[in-house]
């Protein structure tokens, strides 16, 4: 039996240090945003820096824009239950446009998820018949 526990105390040793190399790529906007020149960057350096676009729009003949988008949120905000009450999750986005495949302009923006909720909440706009 002994020699049962070790084998099982070895296994579980090995799943949980392999399991520490598992590397998730993680995209961070705001910093790779900077590796970006207007007038100098191409589409495959936009692709290079920040990968595929969450979204793709054509504005004109030979312009498009490029939206990539992520999603930050703290250990807190992601706890089950009330982490809906710690804070909301960050947004942060890139916008990108470019003319005949050569970055013409780009802009960051960061907001909070909820940020907007206010909207949503126009009782006191209603007008009363």
């Amino acid at each position: 039996m002994p020699s049962f526990c070790r084998y099982c105390l070895i296994f579980l040793a090995a799943v949980l240090l392999l399991g520490g190399c598992y590397n998730n790529p993680v995209r961070n906007l705001a910093s790779d945003v900077l590796l970006i020149k207007a007038g100098q960057s191409t589409g495959d350096d936009v692709l290079t820096y920040l990968g595929e676009p969450d979204e793709q729009k054509v504005i004109d003949k030979g312009v498009e824009q490029w939206l990539f988008r992520e999603k930050s949120s703290t250990v807190m905000e992601r706890t089950p239950v009330v982490g809906k009450y710690l804070g909301s999750p960050s947004i942060g986005q890139v916008i990108v446009t470019l003319k005949d495949n050569v970055v013409v302009d780009y802009r960051y923006e960061a907001h909070d998820a909820d940020e907007n909720d206010w909207a949503d909440d126009f009782s006191w706009q209603k007008d009363k018949k």
